[in-house]
């Protein structure tokens, strides 16, 4: 089968088109025939071996897929599934048979893709790491991006009374505001804690915030922690700058009141519902046209590369999508 293999840790260059062996079947997998192939910033951080789980090589990058389920209980339908341990950039992938979601006319491939990673960790920041509740403000950073661009959305529809984007250029801010945020600004030129600190805090009217979904790392992730209120909510999710923030002594937070919880969707699949509630709430929404996922590009699958090069250039708004199987 045609798949994108990495050989050596590296940036994208390290992505090569390669001809492999099927993957064979398991108990408790199922078997898909993909059509298309999700691409994820945490994608770039296993090419160079610095995301949460270890890369052994070679593999095959690639966590969510949509495609024909030749296996299991959806044999023969087109499904979305999230894939325990990458081989989405391929022909074929395993997935695991509790993470392989049926899918109706109405929902794309790029809207499916979506939502099955980036839809699902935006839903449980707002509802199990910050606990979202009305009234409460929140901050999106990155709002242009796969999570940033649900959350958005979310946020607004569960009671948020303000949502405040952090978007890199004016068209992924405009984008940010046509999705339901109330303000949207630039961090990205920002160089201390400080200026973040007071750019949130203006756009929130002057008021400390409640909740930021935060990813960027370094001095971002410093301001938005001194932007909480008392009882505020930080959630981190990534760390796409590749910096770590400074340190936070247990003792700063209590004598603020702020929370700072780690989120890693994988620990969500672990529970005993799984991704289920979630898919189920998001599938729903997008079907009844109340949410809108972006679709941020489709790149042939030899040039998985390509798309990775825009990835890490902050190039992108939206899902990017690999057109895996032939168009008909």
């Amino acid at each position: 089968m045609k798949a994108v293999q990495v050989t050596r840790f590296g940036g994208p260059e390290v992505l090569e088109p390669a001809e492999l062996d099927p993957p064979t079947e398991r108990d408790g997998f199922v078997l898909v025939d993909v059509d298309s192939a999700g691409v994820n910033f945490a994608d770039t951080h296993a090419t160079d071996d610095s995301y949460l789980s270890r890369q052994r090589l070679p593999f095959v990058p690639g966590a969510e897929v949509v495609g024909v389920a030749r296996t299991g209980a959806y044999s023969g339908r087109r499904v979305v599934a999230l894939l325990g341990s990458g081989g989405g950039y391929a022909e074929q992938a395993l997935a695991p048979a509790s993470l392989v979601f049926p899918l109706t006319d109405e929902v794309s491939d790029a809207a499916a893709l979506s939502l099955v990673l980036q839809g699902t960790t935006a839903w449980h920041l707002l509802r199990t790491s910050t606990r979202l509740g009305p009234g409460d403000s929140v901050v999106v950073h990155a709002a242009a991006g796969g999570v940033g661009s649900i959350a958005v959305q979310l946020a607004r529809q569960w009671g948020a009374a303000r949502v405040i984007a952090t978007a890199s250029s004016a068209q992924k801010r405009e984008l940010a505001l046509s999705l339901g945020a109330h303000a949207a600004v630039d961090v990205s030129s920002t160089s201390s804690a400080d200026e973040v600190r007071d750019l949130l805090r203006d756009a929130n009217e002057g008021r400390d915030v409640d909740v930021v979904l935060e990813m960027t790392g370094g001095h971002v992730f410093d301001g938005s922690l001194a932007a909480l209120a008392p009882l505020g909510r930080l959630a981190v999710y990534g760390l796409a700058s590749r910096t770590a923030p400074a340190s936070v002594p247990p003792v700063a937070l209590m004598a603020t009141s702020r929370a700072v919880a780690g989120f890693w969707l994988m620990h969500a699949v672990r529970r005993p519902e799984g991704l289920g509630p979630a898919m189920e709430e998001l599938l729903s929404l997008v079907r009844a046209g109340r949410l809108k996922p972006v679709a941020g590009g489709t790149y042939p699958l030899a040039e998985a590369r390509r798309a990775h090069e825009a990835l890490l250039t902050r190039a992108t708004m939206g899902k990017l999508v690999l057109q895996v199987a032939a168009q008909g």
